[in-house]
């Protein structure tokens, strides 16, 4: 067995062996609505039921969480590379950004938040905590109450996006 190595590197190809599935982080506060694409999301608790979702903290979605009430996360199937595409490589907060939600079908869900209509699964959660632990993204937690809607299918995930080109560096 090879010695025990903490370098960032192996770390990394550790890490990349998990293969998250994505999903998409929608909000809205008042008429202002964002969304973008997350790797970093996670079940954590069972009773009360928790879902994390780690925010980076240079994108238009993290700078609307303080203020929002509820996200949906919408998960995405195999084939729905497009969708990734416009959440994770466009940023309305950008001089080139456009209104991502012109470029897809959605409909204002519970709380206003924007649930998209090609979205294989969602569910709605309401906030109950935002953490920042001084990295560059921030854990939103998450009471989820309402799913809009669920299909079970193969989802898409980190390691089929990876030509898309991140609206913000890391």
């Amino acid at each position: 067995m090879p010695e025990p190595s903490a370098d960032r590197e192996h770390v990394d190809q550790v890490v990349a062996g998990f293969d998250p599935a994505m999903v998409i982080v929608t909000t809205a506060v008042g008429d202002e609505r964002s969304g973008c694409l997350v790797g970093f999301h996670s079940q954590s608790s069972i009773e009360p039921l928790r879902y994390v979702v780690w925010m980076s903290t240079r994108n238009h979605t993290a700078s609307l969480v303080g203020r929002a009430a509820v996200l949906a996360v919408h998960a995405l199937a195999a084939d729905q590379h497009r969708l990734a595409e416009i959440f994770g490589g466009h940023s309305a907060d950008l001089p080139e950004g456009s209104d991502k939600f012109d470029r897809v079908g959605w409909a204002p869900g519970p709380g206003g938040v924007p649930i998209l209509d090609e979205a294989s699964a969602v569910f709605v959660g309401r906030v109950v905590g935002v953490h920042d632990f001084g990295g560059d993204h921030r854990c939103v937690e998450l009471d989820p109450f309402a799913v809009p809607a669920w299909r079970s299918v193969p989802p898409l995930r980190l390691s089929d996006v990876g030509d898309v080109e991140p609206g913000h560096p890391a």
